[in-house]
């Protein structure tokens, strides 16, 4: 039994949740052609609040509604943590990102994790002893 890509349009949902902010950025299946993208300074007044799950799912209706008017169906998701030597998993507001795209009614197809990790990159901070 082969499984078929589904009709319909596709884009691939960017979402980098670090613990400071949280930015999605909705492309075509290419990756080339940006058509929304949201920050978390966008949604909220204090920039504590920029990486929180509440301004993760403001964000992600917003951009569901502007990719739902230009005809895109689903969306597969690429979520990247801080990464390099820092912390590996993503930040809070990755879980409410994808919650609230599928509760706006776009499909959600692949999750995918894209942070990056260092292959013998530069030293980690040392630990200060606390």
């Amino acid at each position: 039994m082969s499984q078929q890509e589904p009709e319909g349009r596709w884009a691939i949902a960017h979402v980098h949740a670090s613990f400071n902010n949280t930015i999605i950025t909705i492309t075509d299946e290419t990756g080339a052609e940006t058509l929304a993208k949201s920050s978390g300074g966008t949604v909220v007044k204090q920039n504590r609040d920029e990486a929180s799950p509440y301004a993760a799912m403001q964000m992600a209706e917003t951009v569901a509604e502007d990719i739902l008017a230009q005809g895109i169906e689903g969306v597969h998701v690429r979520v990247r943590g801080p990464g390099g030597n820092l912390q590996k998993n993503p930040g809070p507001g990755a879980q409410a990102t994808i919650r609230a795209l599928a509760r706006a009614g776009l499909e959600i197809g692949r999750i995918e994790d894209v942070t990056p990790i260092p292959h013998d990159g530069t030293r980690p901070p040392k630990n200060s002893g606390f």
